[in-house]
Formats: structure tokens, sequence, C-alpha cells
């Protein structure tokens, strides 16, 4: 590995940014699955530091800069359980896919720009080549607890 070049767990560490305790799955599935090289992630919702969630519909009880905050806390979220099962985010080569829903009343139309909170995260961790997948940003009528956002992902494992 080139000098210049950084691991996801140290990339991490200079967001200083701080991870949130992995939830516990609330129904019947599990939290990741692992099938060969692919780990998949389920849907993860906006836990804080304090194991709550971020709730609230985007463009009735917060603005799209929130929206794009409890994205990325989403992320965080999606990183805490990846470190906590897998023991290390350099354990994951790359993204390759991202699902992103969001919670929002009819007429808001930017879901891309609130995903993008996760989004930017993941390329801060694993570099623009590994770190940006395929991606879908779909708009909800409802989600969860009122979450505004839910994120699944799907990624490669390190050899």
């Amino acid at each position: 590995m080139q000098a210049d070049v950084l691991t996801p767990e140290i990339a991490f560490a200079q967001t200083g940014l701080s991870l949130p305790p992995a939830p516990q799955p609330l129904g019947v599935y599990k939290p990741y699955l692992i099938d060969g090289k692919y780990l998949y992630v389920s849907g993860h919702g906006p836990v804080q530091d304090d194991k709550s969630l971020i709730i609230g519909r985007i463009g009735a009880d917060m603005d799209m800069e929130a929206g794009k905050l409890a994205a990325r806390q989403v992320g965080l979220t999606i990183l805490s359980t990846i470190k906590t099962h897998l023991g290390s985010l350099d354990r994951v080569k790359r993204v390759i896919k991202v699902l992103g829903m969001v919670n929002c009343v009819p007429e808001f139309e930017r879901h891309p720009y609130i995903i993008n909170g996760c989004s930017e995260l993941f390329a801060d961790v694993w570099g623009t080549d590994n770190g940006i997948g395929v991606r879908s940003a779909v708009g909800m009528g409802s989600l969860p607890d009122n979450i505004p956002v839910e994120v699944e992902a799907l990624f490669e494992l390190a050899d």
C-alpha cells in the first residue's frame, strides 16, 4: 500500500465524527449478512450517540439540511454495524449499492440531495473510487418510527 493511501479506519478517524451504538434488530431480520465476498446491510435509521432516533418528516418537521445531516447519521449507524460485527471498517473494500429512502411530504423532490449525506460520508471513508457506488434515492409516504431517512447498502469485502 502506498504511504499516501488512507485505510478506511484512518479516513474515518480524520472525519472527527463518532459512531453511535450499533442498533439491535427490532423485527425478524438480520442487521447484516455476508455472502461470499459481499456484505449486505439491512435498512438502518439515524441512531444518535444516546441510542435515540432522529425523527421527523422532511418538508414538514425538518428542512433539507437537517435531512441531509440525518442521512449522514444513518451512514454513521451503518459504519457502526460494520465495525461492531466485522471488527474494522478496513474489512470493506468498496461500496457497491446504496438505497436511500426519504420520509417526506409529497411535494418534496430533492431526495438525492438528502441521501448525499450518507454517500458523502462513505466517499470520505473509502475514497471516491471505492466509496461511491450505484444508488437510488426515493421518497416515501412514511418510514418506521417516523424517521426521516432509511438506508440499506451492499458492500464488497476486502480480500
